[in-house]
């Protein structure tokens, strides 16, 4: 009994330190509901993109994305189609390249420059210059998705996750979590899914 009552304070203390990790690790970015504060950053075309700049934008397809994941490799012909569904609907794709060149140097501009134009991507692909923006977000991996609305009160958050259940083959796609969540704004209808685990790399730092 004595022994039992001198581990119920570790136990406590164990407990209350587990919660405050959580809560740590939730306040790390954007959660969905949260309003998403505009960035300016580099295009691989040299000029400088902001969510502003687009005026007619029902809201966004934000991925953090690079060039040397496989899993990013694997998923660029999607995020491709989920741009040219999608951006005439009033939802384009921005995808950003959050890795660290220095670390990575697969990822820097001129190979991200390279890279777009072989695969022909039709949306902006911008750096992350200084690692200022994906801390924001709380993105983890490469890729990991935003879908953002734009309403009276800002840029908000409303789904995070993958693009779909199946990160290596796209043959096997199952459940498009992304498409369903976009189809669901532009119906106004509530998105049933709105988080989901973001499959691929870690973040280079």
């Amino acid at each position: 009994m004595r022994s039992l009552l001198k581990l119920i304070p570790v136990i406590a203390i164990v407990i209350f330190a587990s919660a405050f990790t959580n809560n740590l690790e939730h306040g790390k970015g954007y959660d969905v509901g949260d309003v998403v504060e505009d960035f300016k950053l580099k295009n691989i075309d040299g000029s400088f993109i902001s969510l502003a700049d687009y005026k007619e934008a029902k809201g966004f397809i934000i991925t953090f994305t690079c060039n040397t994941c496989p899993f990013a490799i694997a998923y660029e012909d999607r995020i491709i189609a989920l741009d040219k569904k999608y951006a005439s609907k009033g939802y384009p794709v921005i995808a950003i390249n959050p890795n660290n060149p220095n670390t990575k140097p697969g990822d820097n501009f001129e190979a991200m420059q390279q890279r777009a134009k072989e695969k022909g991507f039709t949306f902006p692909y911008l750096v992350d210059e200084g690692q200022k923006v994906y801390p924001k977000f709380g993105a983890t991996k490469t890729p990991h998705n935003y879908l953002v609305q734009k309403t009276k009160k800002g840029m908000v958050v409303k789904y995070i996750g993958a693009i779909d259940d199946s990160s290596r083959n796209p043959d096997a796609v199952s459940e498009t979590y992304l498409e369903d969540a976009v189809d669901a704004l532009l119906n106004g209808e509530e998105i049933k899914l709105q988080k989901t685990k973001a499959i691929g790399c870690s973040i280079k730092v």
